[in-house]
């Protein structure tokens, strides 16, 4: 019984609120960290344009941030499985899908 007690209160219920249901689009993310923290800047490039937006920024304990790749690489080996491995270039270079001329990450 107290077990199950346990359970009841180790459950969390997350609540989206209705103006970020729709979600915001990033195309690249950059990340740092402090011996505190890490920074994650999703942001979207655009072609054409030299500058780039943040669009969120969310910071984040090492344990945390751990835990979020362990989740994230645990999701890419769901979905490669069902949809076959994601390509990614070899070249750190590589102008991330645009049109040559476009923006480089420095």
């Amino acid at each position: 019984m107290e077990n199950k007690d346990k359970n009841k209160a180790q459950q969390i219920n997350i609540e989206l609120p209705e103006e970020l249901a729709s979600g915001t689009y990033a195309n690249l993310v950059i990340v740092s960290h402090s011996q505190a923290e890490f920074v994650l800047d999703f942001t979207r490039i655009l072609p054409g344009l030299p500058k780039a937006k943040v669009q969120s920024r969310i910071l984040m304990t090492p344990l945390h941030a751990k835990k979020f790749a362990q989740a994230l690489h645990d999701n890419i080996s769901k979905f490669e499985s069902q949809n076959g491995e994601i390509k990614t270039g070899n070249n750190p270079n590589d102008n991330l899908g645009f049109a040559p001329g476009s923006p480089k990450i420095n």
